[in-house]
């Protein structure tokens, strides 16, 4: 008999207010406006732990969302991502009330140098025990931009070549600059690491110079779980190369797939296989001990969810709330201003009232459930079986009761079921059941022992 696939299962997070499910932050004994402080990250990191949560994943941006409405007003006034907080800071108080836990952590390629990353990483991994990972993004807000001294965005397609260029530098620190035995911590030849087992990277790039080496010793895994959330083409050419969780999606079983086999067909161009990618979506549950209980709590999510939230999350470039229900949505761009492809979604007949209904439930698409325990339990397998998903980000429409209703009502089920990961002290022990490292085949090996440090990683595109 075939033993059933398991699922990866993270609780979506953010170091703020208002991550994705916007204006829930009011609701009664949500804990939310608590994410200042420390107490609300040990409690929830309990929660995960003793409820059968794989990890957290934390999500990050590096700026305002500013398009909506020509300013960031109204994402200040919903708490949309700001204030926020650094992401990384919390993981060593989460781990420290934790022992199986593990944390995928978001940080921008785009505008910060390598090497001080690099060794903030490394200390993450010590701290944990190796149950780190890192959310690779490149930054897509042209406030961030501007927050860090240019004048607009990077193109989209330049941020993925520095980002390549900035994972070669932290591979040549992490996986080359120290060889596995350089630390001896002879305390009587009073030589805690052997200065010949220590390199300099002397990396000279486009974007990089960096000398090395790395400041800190071999970690439990070296190079930490390589998270990266996209669907682009130069996404997908970049994932094939990198990374080991892609944080995707799809409005269909069809489109989810797709999208997976373009990644694992990139992956297989750079010598990898199938086995090295998993796939994570952002999925929506709710639940409750009878059908009815479970829709009373989806109706109250619905009506205070906020929609101008939502327009100013998604930096929509006009206000569809000033124009009446019945007026056709290329009539309203018209008068604002704004040309049709900008909302390619819209079809020529749409309402503003059509366009904000689509949006109000957008998403609530393919991953989304709600019902009581056997019924989320039968749609997730559906999700591993039919679909091919290996894990979820769990979305928060209430802190703690999301994390809190899963793990005591869902997790029995799927453990029932066979359905949970078990065992491995480092999360990609975990999450793999292999070894602590990066495999032979991914790209990082090629400088392990201090090898190829001066060769030229191959060009990403072309």
């Amino acid at each position: 008999m075939t033993e059933p696939k398991k699922l990866i299962l993270n609780l979506f997070e953010m170091n703020t207010v208002s991550h994705i499910t916007h204006g829930l932050w009011s609701l009664p004994e949500n804990n939310r406006h608590r994410f200042n402080d420390i107490s609300y990250w040990l409690e929830l990191a309990q929660i995960l732990e003793h409820g059968g949560f794989d990890g957290v994943f934390l999500a990050d941006v590096i700026g305002a969302y500013d398009v909506f409405r020509g300013g960031p007003e109204t994402a200040i006034r919903e708490g949309l991502q700001i204030p926020s907080n650094d992401p990384l800071l919390v993981i060593p108080a989460m781990a420290a009330v934790t022992e199986r836990l593990g944390f995928g952590v978001t940080f921008s390629t785009s505008y910060e140098p390598p090497f001080a990353f690099a060794r903030r990483m490394s200390t993450l991994d010590h701290l944990t025990g190796g149950r780190v990972g890192w959310n690779v993004v490149t930054s897509y807000l042209p406030n961030a931009a501007r927050n860090f001294g240019l004048a607009d965005e990077i193109p989209h397609d330049r941020r993925y070549a520095i980002a390549d260029e900035f994972l070669d530098v932290v591979y040549k620190l992490w996986e080359g600059s120290w060889d596995d035995d350089a630390v001896v911590a002879d305390a009587v030849g009073k030589t805690y690491t052997d200065p010949s087992k220590v390199r300099y990277i002397d990396h000279v790039g486009e974007n990089f110079r960096v000398a090395g080496p790395h400041l800190s010793q071999p970690s439990p895994q070296r190079t930490p779980v390589l998270y990266q959330a996209t669907g682009s083409p130069a996404g997908i050419a970049f994932a094939g190369r990198h990374a080991e969780l892609v944080f995707t999606g799809g409005r269909s079983t069809a489109d989810f797939i797709q999208n997976a086999e373009r990644m694992r067909e990139a992956a297989a161009r750079h010598g990898r296989t199938a086995d090295d990618l998993k796939f994570i979506v952002q999925a929506g549950v709710v639940v409750g001990r009878t059908e009815a209980e479970a829709s009373d709590k989806w109706r109250t999510y619905r009506e205070q969810t906020s929609l101008e939230g939502i327009l100013a999350h998604a930096g929509f470039p006009f206000d569809p709330t000033v124009f009446p229900r019945e007026t056709l949505v290329r009539d309203a761009l018209a008068q604002a201003g704004v040309a049709e492809k900008a909302v390619p979604s819209a079809g020529p007949d749409t309402t503003i009232g059509q366009l904000i209904d689509g949006i109000a439930g957008g998403r609530e698409g393919r991953f989304f459930v709600v019902g009581t325990p056997k019924v989320v339990a039968d749609e997730i397998e559906r999700w591993l079986d039919e679909d091919g998903v290996d894990g979820i980000n769990l979305r928060q429409y209430h802190s703690f009761d999301t994390a809190r209703d899963f793990a005591e009502l869902v997790v029995p089920e799927l453990r029932a079921r066979g359905r949970l990961l078990e065992g491995g002290p480092t999360l990609r022990e975990r999450l793999f059941g292999r070894g602590p490292r990066l495999p032979e085949n991914h790209i990082a090996a090629r400088y392990r022992g201090g090898a190829n440090l001066t060769v030229p990683m191959p060009p990403l595109f072309g």
